[in-house]
């Protein structure tokens, strides 16, 4: 199936490694140019280095209020135009919501909600009908994670302003939508489980509780990603879609 990718440019955050950079490969396979951002410079060209040609890269902290204007002028000065964003944080600090200190609390909502929203906005502002914006939340969206406070508390904030911006921006032609990850290999989840007392049991303790029996890897959600962002998904706004094996126990 085309997926009409071929020329079109896509702004994509957080995206030097893991579920971002696999997004960001399976869009330049499928013909499209990408720019992609961190806030680690290094990363940022080591990537650009691996995606070739069709990459371009920006070292902006999305926390900074000048950081989603500067990743759109990069998509239309280097390629001409913008056709769409993911929009990626990473994961927020470990820890419950009881010993989570304000200056964290504070320090996420800068980076995790508000600088996710400003960068929608503003990459809204310079989309045409036909372009798209997904944010990458988190199955925490719709239940609590053990030790994952912050993602409790702000990710379904944020599912719930893409809903909003769903239906502000439909009229236009956009569409705007949340992608819902769970057990997927990243570092961010070897991190935890390395939190454990036992690694290799809370690993194995993970994959048995999907349906599938294993965890998912990043160019699985990668895949996923490049198709809703792609015009072959251009009747899907407004939605939430789990990409977790089926952990979700909602339908």
């Amino acid at each position: 199936m085309d997926l009409g990718l071929d020329g079109r440019v896509y702004v994509l955050t957080g995206a030097s490694r893991g579920l971002g950079f696999a997004t960001a490969a399976a869009l330049v396979a499928d013909g499209a140019r990408v720019v992609i951002s961190a806030r680690d410079a290094d990363a940022v060209n080591d990537a650009v280095s691996r995606l070739g040609d069709h990459a371009h890269g920006l070292a902006v902290d999305l926390a900074d209020p000048a950081a989603a204007q500067a990743l759109v002028d990069a998509a239309t000065t280097r390629f001409g135009r913008i056709d769409g964003a993911l929009i990626s944080v990473g994961g927020p600090p470990l820890g419950g919501s009881l010993e989570i200190t304000d200056e964290l609390w504070r320090a996420s909502f800068e980076t995790v909600f508000l600088g996710a929203v400003r960068t929608a906005r503003t990459v809204a502002g310079a989309l045409t009908e036909g372009g798209a914006i997904a944010f990458v939340a988190s199955n925490s969206v719709r239940s609590p994670i053990s030790g994952l406070g912050i993602s409790n508390g702000l990710r379904p904030g944020l599912a719930m302003v893409a809903k909003e911006m769903a239906d502000e921006l439909g009229p236009r032609g956009i569409r705007v939508l949340s992608l819902l990850p769970g057990r997927i290999l990243t570092d961010r989840l070897r991190q935890l489980f390395a939190s454990s007392a036992d690694p290799a049991a809370e690993e194995a303790k993970s994959a048995n509780a999907i349906p599938l029996r294993r965890v998912g890897t990043p160019e699985e959600f990668g895949r996923v990603a490049a198709f809703v962002l792609s015009p072959a998904a251009s009747f899907l706004t407004g939605l939430a879609l789990p990409v977790d094996g089926g952990a979700m126990r909602t339908p």
